[in-house]
């Protein structure tokens, strides 16, 4: 399945398509909020889509709301520490609103929730975290391959994987004791607005337990406070109990559930976003 397409339009960044049904304003750059709607709109009633999805700051969260969205996610501060983040959503096709298997959602938050601050894990003797660098590229997109049948965005493609380090993403990886990557994440910054996604995590199958993905997010966050950044956030798969346990025992706070948001390994999944502010982290 082919990942969705991005399009610009006045400063606004938009993907959409038939692999997660939706059209998400991952960016809300314009002043012409009215406009943004519209085309979203037409790009929905055009594709048949069954889900319109927004990110936007707080000054911006009126117009949604006047235009039948609703706030399913918010972080406060998110925009520069003064204004709220707001993951916000409309349903042409009522349906999918609904969360599928909404216990089993609770359960996984409740897990997660319930073990908070946990002490920190450290990495196995000879292994070691690296800043990712574009000769890497293929590397990665090998490991996320074998971790991910399908994903949202071409992290198969070592030239997407290329083209996002020259922009706005830091990707960090783990190497086992003889040089093999063995685990990966990214920090998708928006530097403007000082917030990064902590997002893309992967480890192979044989080193799960380890603890990777916490080590990598603890180096993250670090890495992100030393560059001015304020607030972290991930957007994390709601039944997967690992990673909701990850975020929540470093400090993340809660801020929400989307339903059924996101296409991954060839199904559309609700996803918890979480939270935390990173001045601690210097």
């Amino acid at each position: 399945m082919q990942p969705d397409s991005l399009i610009r339009m006045t400063g606004a960044l938009l993907q959409h398509g038939p692999a997660s049904d939706r059209v998400y304003l991952m960016k809300l750059a314009s002043p012409d909020v009215p406009r943004i709607i519209r085309f979203m709109e037409q790009l929905a009633s055009t594709n048949g889509y069954s889900k319109l999805f927004a990110k936007v700051p707080g000054q911006a969260e009126g117009w949604f709301r006047a235009q039948g969205f609703k706030v399913e996610a918010r972080v406060p501060g998110m925009f520069n520490g003064s204004q709220d983040g707001c993951f916000m959503a409309k349903y042409p096709k009522r349906e999918r609103s609904v969360i599928s298997s909404p216990k089993l959602v609770q359960e996984v938050l409740s897990t997660a929730r319930e073990q908070r601050a946990h002490s920190g894990r450290s990495l196995p003797e000879g292994w070691k975290i690296e800043t990712m660098r574009p000769a890497d590229a293929d590397a990665m997109a090998d490991l996320y391959r074998l971790v991910f049948e399908t994903y949202p965005f071409p992290i198969h493609d070592p030239a997407y994987l290329r083209s996002t380090m020259d922009s706005h993403v830091r990707y960090f990886g783990i190497r086992d004791d003889r040089g093999s990557l063995t685990a990966l994440a990214s920090a998708e910054m928006d530097c403007a607005a000082g917030n990064v996604e902590m997002t893309d995590f992967a480890t192979l199958a044989k080193c799960r337990g380890k603890g990777l993905a916490s080590i990598l997010l603890a180096h993250m966050e670090k890495e992100m406070a030393k560059a001015g950044i304020d607030t972290a956030y991930t957007i994390a798969r709601a039944h997967a109990t690992g990673m909701n346990i990850v975020f929540a025992r470093q400090g993340y706070d809660f801020a929400g559930t989307l339903p059924n948001n996101t296409q991954i390994k060839g199904d559309l999944e609700s996803m918890n976003v979480w939270y935390k502010p990173l001045e601690a982290c210097n």
